[in-house]
């Protein structure tokens, strides 16, 4: 029932943006820079990295970088800035796709881990799967196998394809996120990935990228382990992010 009130309200504040679409440039372009700065911050610090909002933020817009952090922790504001940026090229018109959006692909996956290579830790490569098996601290869930990361890879390919039309955006881009970080094919940054490529589906339909709060760490943790069995939470705390980023979105823009 919670979940779908919080769809509920998603889908009546897409209306309400929907609505005020078109952007002109100047409003999508401070749009996007809004977001690049807080998702960048958020993602990087899920992960460990020490760089803060306001110190990403001075990178990213000037240039300097913060005196006595590490340089892995600047690679990855930087790598993961030039990610997110290269997400919004994947958007394509409702001309050119006839309403549907581009496909989310392996290719892409890669290119996306690729760009956070200077800042990978445990010798991972940057676009290559990793060779060795993994587990998560803490986590009573094993993760797939190394030699059945291409097959696993190709299956969730499939789920993409077969089940984007069917399930509503933001829930598909959660399981989308929860399945690719149940393979964990790379050695380092598979979160990072998960959130862009959650974020790439969302925004190509139109809805807004999602920004997990590292204050919601935790849960955020907590429910990607109890996702195996009980998906609810994960889609929950997902929609209520995006319930944020719309009411940013509706508040900059002075919608009712």
């Amino acid at each position: 029932m919670r979940l779908e009130i919080l769809l509920k309200q998603i889908d009546e504040n897409q209306v309400k943006i929907n609505n005020y679409r078109p952007f002109d440039f100047e409003h999508l372009q401070l749009i996007k820079d809004f977001y690049r700065v807080e998702t960048v911050y958020s993602s990087n610090a899920i992960e460990g990295y020490t760089y803060t909002l306001s110190e990403t933020k001075v990178l990213l817009e000037d240039g300097l970088t913060a005196g006595g952090k590490p340089l892995k922790d600047m690679y990855a504001v930087l790598g993961l800035a030039k990610a997110y940026d290269y997400m919004f090229t994947l958007v394509s018109s409702p001309e050119i796709t006839g309403g549907n959006p581009p496909e989310i692909t392996e290719q892409e996956i890669l290119f996306f881990h690729k760009m956070l290579n200077e800042s990978l830790h445990n010798e991972a490569i940057g676009g290559k799967y990793r060779t060795h098996d993994v587990f998560i601290s803490g986590s009573k869930h094993s993760l797939t196998p190394h030699e059945k990361i291409t097959e696993e890879i190709a299956l969730l390919m499939n789920f993409v394809q077969t089940e984007r039309g069917r399930l509503h955006p933001v829930i598909f881009a959660a399981e989308l996120h929860k399945n690719f970080v149940y393979i964990h094919p790379f050695g380092d940054g598979n979160g990072r990935v998960a959130r862009l490529i959650m974020n790439t589906s969302l925004i190509q339909k139109g809805f807004l990228p999602i920004i997990i709060p590292p204050v919601l760490r935790s849960e955020y943790i907590d429910a990607l382990e109890r996702g195996r069995v009980d998906t609810s939470p994960f889609y929950e705390l997902i929609c209520q992010c995006e319930l944020e980023t719309q009411k940013d979105l509706m508040r900059f823009l002075r919608l009712g």
